[in-house]
């Protein structure tokens, strides 16, 4: 059974701290619908006859050979279609008169994509149907809390052999997909987008604002969200205590390398990463 768009989201975006593992393997689908490539190793269970069980290589034109039936063409179906497949060709060789046969993937060698950054288990997974995005990260275990609230999907081609991160001028070249998580909560499911085989999915580290002095949790504390005002931060650090001053808030922000402070920001100012916000003690 495939996610609805709508139970997708809410896998994605429910607060990995409160998402535990096994809930995550109940809302991950069945691949069922993963197409065969060349060299996938199949296991192929017959409760018909032992002898004909055992696991298969699919070769690289998409053939493997199966006992009785000799050469199976196997690539490019769904693991369902190739379980019909050989039933018809047991039953119209007239082996048997209902061959009972299950298939599945021992190896996945062929479609396939990457996941890495901050998400629960990052890997290589098989490209499975249609997969999309948010089918992808559920599957790595959803994301950290350490995620930002973008996702970059890099279009790298069915011959990747790795993970590929565009950077530096080798970034021009490559077909560069950026999606921000947090238009999910907001319905915008359009960027929902379908994966292709070789893709790369990173989850960047989001970046920091550290907030000091009269506030009740001075700590770093991580941008999940663009245009974070001074009072959000604030509020993430706890809020500002009995003693602190808001009409005297500093941030000190390193610009071209050179560090700088800033002085009379209000509260409704928008932080920049790695900004330190610095509220004062008031004056008695």
């Amino acid at each position: 059974m495939r996610f609805s768009c709508v139970a997708c989201a809410l896998v994605l975006l429910t607060p990995p701290a409160l998402l535990s593992a096994q809930a995550v393997d109940r809302a991950a689908p069945p691949i069922v619908d993963y197409v065969v490539g060349p060299q996938d190793v199949l296991t192929i269970t017959s409760y018909d006859q032992a002898d004909l069980s055992g696991k298969f290589t699919v070769e690289t034109d998409g053939t493997f050979t199966y006992p009785l039936i000799g050469r199976f063409k196997a690539g490019g179906l769904t693991l369902r279609a190739v379980e019909d497949g050989l039933k018809k060709r047991l039953t119209d060789e007239k082996y048997f008169k209902h061959p009972q046969i299950t298939v599945t993937v021992e190896t996945y060698r062929s479609r396939k994509l990457f996941i890495i950054g901050e998400v629960r288990s990052p890997g290589t997974y098989p490209l499975s149907g249609n997969m999309t995005l948010v089918e992808a990260i559920a599957r790595a275990g959803s994301t950290l809390p350490s995620a930002s609230g973008e996702v970059v999907i890099v279009h790298a081609g069915e011959n990747a052999i790795g993970p590929t991160i565009p950077s530096g001028e080798n970034g021009r070249d490559l077909d560069v997909i950026r999606v921000n998580l947090r238009d999910f909560e907001n319905g915008e499911l359009s960027q929902n987008a379908a994966l292709k085989d070789g893709d790369t999915i990173f989850v960047p580290r989001a970046q920091s604002v550290y907030v000091t002095g009269q506030v009740k949790n001075p700590a770093a504390y991580t941008l999940q969200q663009q245009n974070t005002t001074v009072m959000q931060a604030l509020a993430m650090a706890g809020g500002v205590t009995d003693r602190g001053a808001t009409n005297r808030i500093t941030i000190t922000r390193v610009v071209d390398g050179v560090k700088k402070e800033i002085r009379a920001v209000k509260l409704t100012d928008i932080v920049q990463p790695n900004d330190t916000i610095v509220v004062p003690s008031r004056f008695f």
